[in-house]
This record gives C-alpha cells, structure tokens and sequence, in this order.
C-alpha cells in the first residue's frame, strides 16, 4: 500500500493555485484590451477576445485503451495502420538518410512532492505526467518495404528526456532536457554505446512539458538549432529563470557560437524548414490561463532577430496583463504570426510533405500534431492538422486531417495525444502517440 495512500486528496492535486490577479485586475485588463480581430501576415483572420472573457479551467482527459480494431480516422482515400506498439511514450521522429525510424521515448517527470504523490498514484489520467520516462531511442527499419518496421532496436539509452535528434555528417546528436550529446556514427548503425560528448549545457525542465528540446540542422551542416521551452507560463517565476529559455538558439557543429536565433518564443517545438524556399518555420505552444480563447498557438515562419512576444506580449503588440507595463520597448517589436491554430491545442509536430504519394493539395503543405488541450472548458486539438500552401506560402486554415484520438460526445475519454509526425521515404506520414504508446502510420488508397 502507498505510503501516501492517507494523504488528503487536495494534497494530490495536479495543479495548486498560486494567488493570480485579483478580480479588479481582471476587469482592468479585459477592459484596457478589448476583443479584436487580426489579420496576420499570411492573410488569415485570428479573433481575440477581451482576457479573462472566461474563465480559466483546467479539464484533462482521460486517457483509456485503443478499443480493438480502432485507429485514429483520416480522410476518404488513405488508410491509417497501427506501425509499432508498445512503446513508453513516443514522441519525436528523426528519420536517418537510409531510411531507419528513429523514436525517441521520454515523459514528464514529476519535480514536486505534490506530482510525485499524483505520478505514483497515477492521478493524471491524461497520461501527461508519469513517474518515470524511458529516456531512449528506438530504432525502427523496414528492410522490404512493405510499410511494416521488421527490425526493432533499442538505438541509445540511459538518455535523460531525449527528444530532438540529428545526423550530421559522422556524428548522431540528440538533446536531452540538459544538454545536446553527440556521438560517432556509421551509416546503417543499429545501436550506439557510450555517454557521448556534451556539446551544449541547456536549463534543465521547464514549465508543464517544456523540458522538451529540438534540432534541426542547416541545409550545408554547418549550424545546428536548438529550442528551448520557457520555464513559466508568463515568467512568474522571475527573469532569471527565462535565461536562454523561449528561444531558438544557434551553434556551430562543435557547441561554440551560440546566439539566439529568434526569441520571445515561448514554447517552440516543431522546427523545419520550408521546401523550395529555405525559410525556417515552427510550431509554438502559448501560454495559459488567460481564457478558454486566449492565446492561440500558432504556426509561422520565424526571421533571424525576431522578437515574437513572450511574456510581455502576445500575438503581435497585445500586451499580457500580467507583464503590463515592463518592456514596452519589447512589446513595439513584437511580430505577429502567421497561422493561428487555436488556444491551448498544444500544437507539437511539425513536417511539410515533400513527397508525391499523397494527392496533389497536400504537396508542398505542413502537418501539425497537436497533442491537445487541459486549460480549456471544451477540448481543442487532439488531432493532426493540415496547413496547406501555394505559391511558398500559407493559402488557407488549418483543416483535419488525423482526429478520432477523442471518443466524442460528452465524454472525458481519449484513446491517445498525437505529438510528433514525419514522412517516410515512401511518401506515408507517421504520427507519434505518446498517450496510446503507439505510432501510426497513414498512407494513400491507389
């Protein structure tokens, strides 16, 4: 029996309250920032309500068993299959030059007394928190192209909260929640041993599920960006826990020369660049408790030097009241972006489908996972979303195209989150499920 077992349930709660503005602060703030609608830099319109126009909640889901035979649901002409089970929270791909799949299989961890009690007891039935992450790399490869991975290998372990990874040359590199690792590599490798060369001290953890770290590399291999969530929801915690954090950072191959690529960023996951014009893009998480509306994560391209809000702003100039008045310097600079994808949808994966296999609209375009929301009173996201685009850049809103995670109607009961996605060689898209343990994979119906 848990030795926390006679512990108050209050005791238990995922998420303590911490004072807030007072109700005047409230009404001062909705009416000093009235609703509005934008249109942002890719011609989409964004409403914005007033703050606090509603309350603030928190409504998790409950995380329950793939039913037999159910997937989730694509549109008329693909086929969604199951391509590895029994993973320990998959979420982020990187798929080497030869084709191997390669997985990452990290969780959050509790930091407090009150989430380790709530892991141990698994209160969290969204599966958002657990008590313990596998800290490793799975390698999956498909040797006779049928669309079914027949070798399955543990890649690298003893890993702390892997996520992003990256093939450079001779060189496998992977970002843990501390630090970038690199390793020696040989094409065709199964399996990697040893601790690997640090390369890049990062501030550990971050708010909620910001411990999570990302690469991409440049086009020629010679630079290397990594993000880096904020470690607050608006930076209540103070300026100097933000340091090198709501950013996209720049370094060299070796760990020198680091600089900050874009900021203001506050929880940038999803990092590509765009086929045909070699524009950076990416996928950023928003901050909460501002109302069921408020504020849409969003997709956009990001510009070297770019200031994007956080914390003392959102979505453009708009001023977040609970940083009124401490950088309006900031706040003037601050860029509006590109598609909003809706409050709190956790907007995660990130890949632009450059292949020929699926019809023609989806070429060119972007598939976004978003693992979905707990700080909204109907629940958003829960889906992978398709932006489609023409001409290089964005020609319409975000659009379903993976849902079914949800069971619908009134129920609390979801059957897993989508995080990561990535297309294979053979032009399929597979979507990470790190609360079903899962991956899918989804091609199309010829």
């Amino acid at each position: 029996m848990s030795t926390y077992s006679a512990l108050p349930l209050a005791a238990l709660a995922l998420l303590v309250g911490c004072g807030g503005p007072s109700n005047q602060e409230k009404q001062e703030a909705a009416a000093n920032t009235p609703a509005q609608t934008l249109t942002t830099p890719a011609a989409e319109p964004v409403h914005l309500p007033a703050p606090y126009a509603t309350k603030s909640v928190t409504h998790r889901v409950n995380i329950q068993p793939w039913p037999a035979g159910r997937t989730p649901t694509a549109p008329p002409g693909f086929s969604v299959a199951e391509y590895a089970g029994n993973l320990d929270s998959p979420r982020w791909f990187y798929v080497a030059p030869n084709g191997d799949v390669l997985v990452a299989e990290a969780s959050t961890i509790p930091m407090t007394m009150t989430k380790k009690v709530a892991a141990e007891l698994k209160l969290d039935k969204s599966r958002s928190l657990r008590d313990h992450s596998a800290n490793r790399i799975t390698l999956f490869r498909d040797t006779n192209q049928d669309g079914k991975p027949d070798l399955r290998t543990t890649f690298l372990a003893n890993l702390s909260q892997p996520f992003g990874m990256l093939i450079v040359g001779n060189a496998f590199y992977v970002a843990n929640t501390d630090g970038v690792l690199r390793f020696p590599y040989q094409p065709g490798a199964t399996k990697i041993a040893g601790s690997g060369q640090r390369m890049l001290d990062l501030p550990k953890g971050g708010y909620n599920n910001h411990w999570t770290r990302n690469l991409l590399a440049s086009a020629d291999g010679s630079k290397i960006y990594v993000t880096v969530g904020s470690g607050s929801n608006v930076q209540e915690h103070g300026a100097e826990n933000e340091v090198r954090r709501a950013n996209i950072l720049e370094i060299n191959p070796d760990g020198t020369g680091e600089k900050i690529y874009a900021s203001g960023l506050r929880n940038p996951i999803g990092l590509q660049w765009q086929p045909g014009t070699g524009k950076l893009w990416a996928v950023v998480n928003e901050r909460d408790e501002l109302g069921d509306e408020l504020v849409p994560d969003y997709f956009t391209s990001v510009k070297e030097g770019g200031f994007y809000g956080w914390p003392y702003s959102y979505y453009g100039q708009n001023e977040e009241p609970r940083r009124k008045n401490e950088r309006p310097d900031l706040v003037k600079k601050a860029l509006v972006p590109d598609v909003p994808l809706g409050a709190h949808v956790a907007a995660l994966g990130l890949t632009f489908y450059d292949k020929d296999a699926f019809p023609a609209k989806y070429r060119h375009g972007a598939f976004i996972g978003e693992h979905g929301s707990w700080n909204r009173s109907q629940y958003a996201g829960y889906k992978v979303v398709f932006v489609p685009f023409a001409n290089g850049q964005p020609s319409g809103p975000p659009e379903d195209f993976l849902t079914g995670f949800l069971a619908g109607g009134d129920s609390k009961d979801a059957y897993g989150r989508p995080v990561g996605v990535t297309t294979l060689p053979d032009g399929s898209l597979l979507v990470a499920d790190d609360a079903g343990d899962k991956i899918w994979r989804v091609s199309a119906v010829h």
